[in-house]
């Protein structure tokens, strides 16, 4: 073949291994970085740094036994390189000295520690404005970029870069500490951690074909973070509530494609397909919750979900119990999301018509003017109501802001039949 051709292999191969790394363990490496430094921006640079050096000399050396230990050797250099050029104190030198004597072998198979909940925590801190701590999350543990978390929040990119970029800078001049807070700390940030958690997993779970590896992994990495904190709040209703929810959802993922890779709407996926165990645990989850009588957002999502697997299980008609849910959700909770899946349910109840009138105007909110899920919407409706032209009209809208091909077939096929 050639040593061109063989360094091309090297170079795929180099980057296979680092866009996997990056996947699986980029939120570990950079808490296990970030709760040494307490410098999150300079831990995603050296991080990033690192990943430069890797597709840089990986093709040519080989891929280490153990790369995220390689990864962490060259960014505890690039720390303390940036920190000698900065001149920071001795104190602070001293401990990325420290860090960088202590760092786990290239070498070594021990795993790293995860730290991202203390980092997850530390995000949540009060003296971090309550708008950017789930998105700041985000970024910092779980790896999304910019785009992809101004998507999930409504909002444009470069303003969400901005952002982040404050509250970083913020985390080090106050010197948060990154660590998980005491007991008594706990509830006053728990709020923001769950949040950022269930955007984790949508943003995952939006991906269930596993083209993307980033985004399929990262359902699962919610779904386990969330468990962490289960662990640690075992009596906190609102982190059972949104466990049932992640994994009442997770359950219906190999029933969300057809054999063919066509999508498949919730009330048409077939049940046989559905995860029974981990339905089952959702439904524990959610019945101990409600013992602890503190009902709360993720609760209320968890139960919306669990009827609607009633629904599909029993063949029962539960509509009037879904727009209640529907109710209470918009009422504790509300956002444009909460009012588009509220119009559909009022839309089951009182007939399209009165979910039009309940459908938010996306003239009054201009972040639902670019959410493909308000368009799907209105199409659904405007057709359930005779209004063909206008939905097809609002399904074009749809299929132009959807990014998932087999959504898009979907889509198209809708809207050709309204056509004819």
């Amino acid at each position: 073949m050639g040593e061109v051709g063989d360094t091309a292999i090297a170079g795929t191969a180099a980057r296979a291994t680092a866009e996997a790394v990056a996947a699986r363990s980029y939120g570990r490496l950079v808490a296990f970085l970030a709760v040494r430094t307490r410098d999150v921006a300079a831990a995603e640079d050296a991080l990033s740094d690192a990943f430069a050096t890797a597709l840089a000399e990986w093709p040519h050396r080989g891929c280490p036994a153990n790369p995220e230990a390689w990864l962490l050797t060259v960014a505890r250099r690039r720390l303390v390189d940036g920190a000698r050029r900065r001149q920071v104190g001795d104190a602070v030198l001293a401990e990325l000295q420290q860090l960088a004597e202590h760092v786990v072998d290239a070498h070594d198979e021990a795993p790293i520690p995860d730290q991202r909940l203390a980092l997850l925590f530390a995000c949540a801190h009060p003296a971090i404005d309550a708008g950017v701590r789930a998105p700041l999350m985000l970024q910092t543990v779980l790896g999304l970029d910019a785009k992809r978390i101004a998507a999930a929040f409504l909002t444009s990119a470069a303003a969400m870069g901005k952002r982040l970029g404050r509250a970083k800078e913020k985390i080090r001049e106050a010197g948060i500490p990154l660590r998980i807070p005491e007991r008594t700390e706990l509830p006053a940030r728990l709020d923001a951690v769950l949040a950022a958690i269930y955007a984790a997993f949508t943003d995952g779970w939006c991906e269930p074909t596993g083209s993307d590896a980033t985004r399929r992994d990262l359902a699962d990495e919610a779904i386990f973070l969330a468990r962490v904190v289960v662990e640690l709040l075992p009596g906190d209703a609102e982190a059972l509530g949104l466990l049932a929810c992640m994994l009442h959802a997770h359950a219906r993922r190999a029933a969300r494609r057809s054999a063919d890779g066509d999508y498949v709407p919730l009330h048409a996926q077939d049940v046989a397909h559905w995860d029974a165990p981990m339905t089952a645990e959702a439904e524990a989850l959610l019945r101990r919750a409600s013992t602890l009588r503190r009902i709360g957002r993720f609760q209320l999502e968890a139960a919306l979900q669990s009827a609607h697997v009633e629904r599909r299980r029993r063949a029962c008609d539960n509509a009037a119990a879904i727009l209640q849910l529907h109710d209470a959700l918009a009422m504790l909770a509300p956002s444009p999301v909460a009012a588009i899946n509220r119009a559909l349910a009022v839309a089951d109840v009182h007939g399209p018509t009165a979910g039009l009138a309940a459908l938010p105007d996306s003239a009054a909110d201009a972040r639902i003017a670019g959410y493909q899920p308000y368009w799907a919407a209105r199409a659904d409706l405007l057709a359930r109501s005779g209004e063909n032209e206008e939905a097809c009209a609002a399904c074009d809208m749809a299929i132009a802001l959807e990014t998932d091909e087999a959504v898009r077939r979907f889509l198209r096929a809708r809207r050709d039949a309204l056509g004819r």
